[in-house]
């Protein structure tokens, strides 16, 4: 049986769309929610770079920008060398609802990666979006 390569997560978040797309597509908001610090050029192909304290640094592409809706990014998997054109496509949703904003983040490409990298990669990240996605509710509704 062959990795899955698609993880899928969908929460209703009692915030406006703007404001979940300024945590999303912001230094500040990245940089409070998912990692420590971060970096960004919001365009399709330009930079990013989430980094934490302990010196653990993302790199990322923006692929994708479509305000206020539509934001995707492509990341390298760690343990694959620099030049290795690996890396899953990450891609969030927002849609308003009455109440605030319906967040769905889809990732995608594992199945494309040697299995060993894919198969840490796909259930860590598995792991990771529901603990990712409530440490960026805590962000909204502390802000």
């Amino acid at each position: 049986m062959g990795i899955p390569d698609r993880i899928e997560r969908t929460i209703e978040v009692a915030h406006a769309p703007t404001k979940v797309w300024a945590a999303l597509t912001t230094a500040e908001g990245l940089g409070n929610w998912f990692g420590d610090s971060a970096t960004i050029e919001l365009r399709p192909g330009g930079p990013a770079k989430v980094m934490w304290d302990g010196g653990y640094v993302i790199d990322l592409t923006v692929e994708r920008v479509e305000e206020p809706t539509v934001f995707g990014f492509a990341w390298k998997m760690p343990g694959l060398p620099e030049n290795n054109p690996y890396h899953t496509h990450v891609e969030f949703t927002l849609e308003p609802t009455a109440t605030g904003t319906r967040l769905r983040v889809v990732e995608t490409g594992f199945a494309q990666m040697p299995a060993t990298i894919a198969s840490n990669e796909f259930d860590g990240h598995t792991d990771g979006w529901p603990k990712e996605l409530g440490e960026l509710v805590d962000y909204l509704n502390a802000a």
